[in-house]
């Protein structure tokens, strides 16, 4: 048994520089262009390892054996999902029903940033609240790349969009997680939850358009904004609040959804935003868009409509079913192989402040092989496929192949990217991080705040940082004698701005738009719009721990 050990330096200081160095190289690397991700992720790893082994103390066959734990986490269920999403993203395109699918879309408006709330947001909240763990980021991304938007909008602006749902994203996995570690009732931490992020709400549609358009930009489709974000907040807080934190995104997104395409058939905006090119000083990211759609796409049949969505509605109703927790534990009861690590289970110990009393960390690797969204992806592909497109079995085989092989790099980063967090959770330098964080007293409740955007910005999940940082979170505001659930809510509203910085998920989106290598300038674009969103909401957690009337939203 190895206790983790938290100040190697007896210098908090220096150990929290030191627990930062894996992080801080990882995103230097990306943002500088220079290194592919894939390299950048493989050299951050070993200087985890390093860090873990030489200054953290950890016997290196515990590290060894966490970075190969890890390094299979990041293909199952990560890894798998992205793959399949994109195979039968590929499908589609090989049907020509991706291009009619396109031609719809535009039918509904043709201006870009109507298109941009409708796909990146309402839309990929959908499949967030259906699957999350980075399906919606290559969802919409590639639809955004087919419309014609620039790869660096396609997926720069997916990655912002893809916040405000996070928190309850796969049927509510992330407050599940956050409850487990906690022992506090998921639907208080979810209405809490609903209690911090429909302000964001109403806010991320206006900045999507606003980081798309510009301020003028912007301005012009007001209306049409605040109706999309009206839409979901609304019924986010009620959802989360008077139902469950399970449906919350999939009901807000619907509705949002047809409250925006209702609008729009009365009101369209006077100037037409026709051009797909992001407003950037990034000349060679604007000038790769595609010509902008002539009327006379615009038009499909109603037969043609439905055959370009017939995939994506065998995709919902599955993944729907797939994320269903009577499905899951029904699966699981028979297709699971749990796999416990010879030398790393329960072989690691944590211990105070970062748990109230000394507990041994398990490493199950459990693969729950059917469950997996990944699998209900593939499935949705193969009935597509299959049935629908009439494409043989040679030739499914021979597509996924080749799919496999545009994602080889990808694949090889997300897995390097999960083998790092891993690791720093069982060596103890996240924690670190978390204790440096958690010392800040009264400025607690919005450096609180920052630490969950920390967790999702070093694991890739809002459901992974709420298990990383959910038991100091209620530790840390019971010493200070705020709410516990404030604290763990605002771990998990916290997380869902980091979600566009984390690697995993720029990976995903640089996949999703075909725009390999350009993994440093989606990080450099989406850095600075995650660091602002997340002080905004520290802010407000601020603002609710102490000044009243917001303290009447804490729930105690």
């Amino acid at each position: 048994m190895w206790s983790q050990v938290y100040n190697p330096f007896n210098n908090m200081a220096l150990s929290t520089l030191a627990a930062a160095i894996p992080v801080v190289l990882l995103l230097a690397m990306i943002a500088s262009g220079k290194i592919k991700a894939h390299l950048a992720a493989i050299i951050a790893l070993l200087a985890a390892i390093a860090v873990s082994v030489f200054v953290f103390t950890m016997p290196a066959s515990l590290a060894f054996r966490a970075t190969i734990l890890g390094v299979v986490t990041g293909f199952f269920p990560i890894g798998w999902i992205v793959l399949n999403v994109i195979f039968m993203y590929r499908l589609t395109v090989a049907t020509g029903r991706f291009k009619i699918l396109e031609r719809a879309i535009g039918g509904v408006t043709p201006d870009r940033r109507l298109q941009l709330l409708l796909i990146a947001f309402s839309f990929g909240a959908f499949f967030e609240g259906a699957s999350g763990f980075g399906t919606p980021v290559a969802v919409t991304g590639a639809i955004l790349m087919g419309l014609g938007f620039s790869p660096l909008a396609a997926s720069g602006l997916s990655l912002i969009a893809n916040t405000a749902p996070v928190a309850y994203g796969a049927l509510g996995t992330p407050i599940a997680g956050l409850a487990s570690v906690t022992g506090l009732d998921p639907y208080l931490l979810g209405a809490m939850v609903g209690r911090q992020l429909p302000f964001f709400s109403l806010i991320v549609p206006f900045w999507v358009v606003w980081a798309f358009a510009g301020w003028k930009g912007m301005k012009e489709v007001w209306p049409a904004v605040l109706v999309c974000g009206v839409s979901f907040a609304i019924p986010q807080f009620v959802i989360s609040n008077f139902i469950n934190p399970w449906i919350v995104d999939i009901g807000a997104s619907l509705i949002s959804m047809a409250a925006l395409i209702g609008f729009m058939r009365i009101w369209q905006p006077k100037k037409l935003w026709l051009s797909p090119a992001l407003r950037t000083r990034d000349d060679s990211a604007s000038t790769m868009a595609p010509r902008e759609l002539q009327p006379t796409d615009l038009k499909p049949t109603s037969a043609e409509v439905w055959s370009a969505v017939t995939p994506w509605i065998i995709v919902c109703v599955i993944l729907l079913v797939w994320g269903s927790g009577w499905f899951k534990t029904w699966v699981n009861g028979i297709f699971t192989w749990n796999y416990p690590v010879e030398g790393l289970h329960n072989l690691v110990q944590k211990v105070p402040p970062v748990v109230p009393a000394p507990s041994s960390e398990g490493a199950v690797f459990s693969f729950t092989y059917i469950s997996y969204t990944g699998s209900g992806m593939l499935l949705a592909a193969l009935i597509f496929g299959l049935i629908v497109a009439g494409f043989s079995p040679v030739r499914l085989v021979r597509e996924y192949g080749k799919t496999i092989w545009i994602l080889r790099a990808s694949l090889l980063t997300i897995a390097a990217m999960l083998a790092i967090g891993t690791l720093t959770r069982y060596s103890g330098v996240d924690a670190t991080l978390g204790l440096a964080f958690a010392s800040t007293g009264v400025l607690y409740p919005f450096f609180g705040t920052l630490l969950g955007w920390l967790g999702v910005a070093l694991t890739g999940s809002d459901t992974a940082s709420n298990v990383l940082f959910g038991g100091l979170q209620k530790i840390t505001s019971q010493q200070l004698g705020l709410s516990p659930i404030l604290m763990g809510a605002a771990n998990s509203s916290g997380g869902v701005m980091g979600k566009m910085i984390d690697a995993q998920s720029i990976v995903v989106a640089s996949t999703a738009t075909n725009w390999f290598g350009h993994e440093g300038t989606i990080l450099r674009f989406v850095f600075w719009h995650s660091i602002v969103l997340a002080c905004l909401v520290g802010g407000l957690v601020m603002l609710q721990a102490y000044v009243y009337p917001f303290t009447e939203m804490v729930i105690h």
